[in-house]
Formats: C-alpha cells, sequence, structure tokens
C-alpha cells in the first residue's frame, strides 16, 4: 500500500501532466473557460477524495473523465434558466485564416447540440473514444451513444457544411480503395511476374 505522501506525490503529477487535456475537454461541454475549469476542477476534487482512500489501478484519467462528464450532466440538469444563443453565428470580420473560421463555427456549432449529442461528439471525436467507452462513460446505450452521435453530425453538417465530413462519404471512399487494392491482387499474373513476389 502506497504512503499518503507517495499517493499526493502521484496525484499531483497527474494533474500536471493531464490537467490541460482535461480542461480542453471540458471547454468543449461547456463552450466558456471559466466553467471548464471549475468544471475540472471539481471532477479533480472527487478523483483525490477516491484516489488518497483507495488508489485507482484502472486508469485515473479516464476515472477523472467519467466523473467530469456525470458532474457536465448534473450541472446542465441543474440549470433552471435556459441561454439564449444567438440564432447566427458572430460577425468574424478581421478574421482571415479559414482554419480559424471553421473552429470558431464549429464551436459556435457545438454549443447549439443538445447537451448529450455535444458530450457524444465530444467524447467520440475529440477525445477519440469508441462507441462503447463513451456509453459507459455517459451511462447510455450503445444504441443511444450511435444515435446521438449521428443526429449531432447532422445538425453540425447543417450549421457548418463545409467543415463535417459525412461518416457516408469517408465509408464510400475506404470502400472504393479497398475494392480497388482487392482488383491489383486479383489480377491475372505473368507467368515471369510469380518470381519477383
Amino acid at each position: 500500500m502506497a504512503t499518503t505522501d507517495d499517493s499526493e506525490s502521484e496525484f499531483d503529477e497527474f494533474v500536471r501532466s493531464r490537467g490541460h487535456a482535461l480542461v480542453r475537454s471540458a471547454y468543449l461541454l461547456t463552450g466558456d473557460q471559466h466553467l471548464a475549469e471549475d468544471l475540472v476542477q471539481s471532477a479533480l476534487a472527487r478523483t483525490y477524495r477516491i484516489w488518497s482512500r483507495h488508489g485507482i489501478v484502472d486508469g485515473p484519467e479516464a476515472y477523472t473523465r467519467k466523473v467530469m462528464y456525470h458532474l457536465q450532466v448534473s450541472w446542465w440538469r441543474r440549470r433552471r434558466v435556459r441561454e439564449n444563443l444567438a440564432a447566427t453565428l458572430p460577425d468574424l470580420a478581421g478574421v482571415t485564416d479559414p482554419d480559424v473560421e471553421t473552429r470558431l463555427a464549429l464551436r459556435a456549432a457545438l454549443l447549439l447540440l443538445s447537451e448529450r449529442q455535444r458530450a457524444v461528439i465530444v467524447l467520440r471525436y475529440f477525445d477519440d473514444l469508441t462507441e462503447s467507452a463513451t456509453a459507459k462513460v455517459l451511462g447510455l446505450t450503445l444504441g443511444a451513444v450511435k444515435t446521438h452521435a449521428r443526429r449531432g453530425l447532422e445538425r453540425l453538417r447543417e450549421l457548418v457544411p463545409d467543415s463535417v465530413e459525412a461518416p457516408e462519404r469517408h465509408r464510400d471512399v475506404e470502400s472504393k480503395r479497398r475494392h480497388e487494392r482487392a482488383q491489383m491482387t486479383n489480377e491475372p499474373r505473368s507467368p515471369g511476374t510469380e518470381a519477383l513476389r
């Protein structure tokens, strides 16, 4: 069993090494830097309580992210007054970099998604979790994760049409490439080419 000092130093190292990544994910969930920092701080406080008593064997970051997403859902539920979000995206006068424009438009569009759609999109495509891991973190069924991801991506494509590639198009391109590779490997070979392989 690790001593309290060892446990505290391990936790400190974890916060130093992964704190920024947690804040980035929280920012995408909340859309506000200060709320993101509050969310991460609350999640880390809860993680530390468990860490100091029992230690966390299976991935402290995964545990902290799970706490963070559950806290965010409870904050969404507690919020009595809905924010009034603008129907149009902000004027981007003076911004010339198309990547910056796309990122700003995606960020604004992400905030227009429902809370669950936003959480699923952030977990699946920003944090790069699998569908089953996303379902486990959010306490949803696999089918619900797929539905929220599909609807969220559809909504993002409506709001920012040129920035979100449709998974179907990506699948079609991959399918075409696989088919072409299969055709190349199944072509009849001339007798002299066997020795070259």
